[in-house]
């Protein structure tokens, strides 16, 4: 499926009821999610945040597209932040990156057939787009100030945090990929 057709149909699921229930369905569940997000696994020096918050974006493009998944992105970015404001503020970068996040898991997931190397891959093109280079970016222009650390050295700690996630995220892709090739094959997701 070429990208502009994955955006035209994932536009039309839209104007579905049955998706826009799952897809309203799968933003509270990533505001839930989010709401954990706070958990932090200590490791050389950096504090790795682990969140499963990621998957109800990854389900939203594999069920409905890259338009629904970047919604549940973005949105779940400001919902999370409006129920459960952090102590940093609110800072529309991160937004940015929940969208591109949904785009990418879209264009990568939606109506293909889910294998551990596509898991891998799209994993692997978030992790350096968004999770990596951006949010080193974002983190660089919110903390410089205060911390005196430059890019390079908020890019080192996304790295370290990323490469120990990666494992367990691409199984998470993978199962859940699973499970949304058997939705589709149900009478619910047509």
């Amino acid at each position: 499926m070429s990208p502009l057709s994955s955006l035209k149909n994932s536009v039309l699921e839209l104007k579905k009821i049955q998706s826009l229930a799952a897809i309203a369905m799968l933003l509270a569940l990533r505001v839930v999610l989010g709401m954990f997000a706070n958990a932090t696994l200590p490791l050389f020096g950096n504090a790795i945040k682990i969140s499963p918050s990621f998957l109800p974006i990854v389900m939203a493009g594999a069920l409905f597209g890259p338009v629904p998944a970047m919604l549940v992105g973005a949105l779940g970015d400001v919902l999370s932040y409006l129920i459960a404001p952090t102590a940093g503020g609110f800072f529309p970068g991160f937004t940015v990156s929940g969208a591109l996040t949904g785009l990418i898991y879209g264009f990568a997931l939606y109506n293909r057939k889910i294998t551990l190397p596509r898991a891998a891959v799209s994993w692997a093109v978030n992790t350096l787009v968004v999770e990596t280079f951006l949010a080193a970016y974002w983190l660089f222009l919110l903390y410089s100030a205060s911390t005196g650390k430059g890019y390079e050295g908020w890019l080192v700690a996304r790295l370290i945090g990323q490469a120990v996630k990666c494992v367990p995220d691409i199984i998470l892709i993978f199962a859940m990929g699973k499970l949304c090739d058997a939705l589709r094959k149900t009478k619910l997701m047509r």
